[in-house]
């Protein structure tokens, strides 16, 4: 049995209409309409003030809110690269170049 013929037998796949007949309609979400909710504990990277905010009130905080990072680190960073909260230190383009090479570390053939 070849895939064509798999894919033809699945409901909906590969039945032609018929006159006066409509075609088979999928039905569904596809993957695209899919919504996913997603729940993520991120209490053990985080400040403990900072536990309880939304994803975005994270973002728009200081690194210290960061578990591990400092009012110090804040100001190292701001004078050295000039981010001043969460959203610019993950998408800075030197942590996030990092952030692959370590990924690709053990990937290389």
């Amino acid at each position: 049995r070849t895939t064509d013929d798999a894919v033809g037998s699945l409901p909906g796949r590969g039945e032609e209409a018929q006159d006066g007949d409509a075609a088979p309609q999928r039905s569904g979400p596809t993957m695209m309409e899919t919504n996913m909710a997603v729940q993520v504990n991120l209490s053990k990277g985080l400040d403990k003030a900072y536990e309880n905010l939304s994803v975005t009130e994270i973002l728009d905080a200081p690194p210290s809110a960061l578990a591990g990072l400092t009012e110090k680190h804040d100001a190292l960073l701001k004078d050295a690269l000039g981010i001043t909260t969460v959203r610019q230190l993950g998408s800075n383009r030197f942590f996030a170049l990092a952030g692959v090479l370590v990924a690709l570390e053990n990937k290389e053939g």
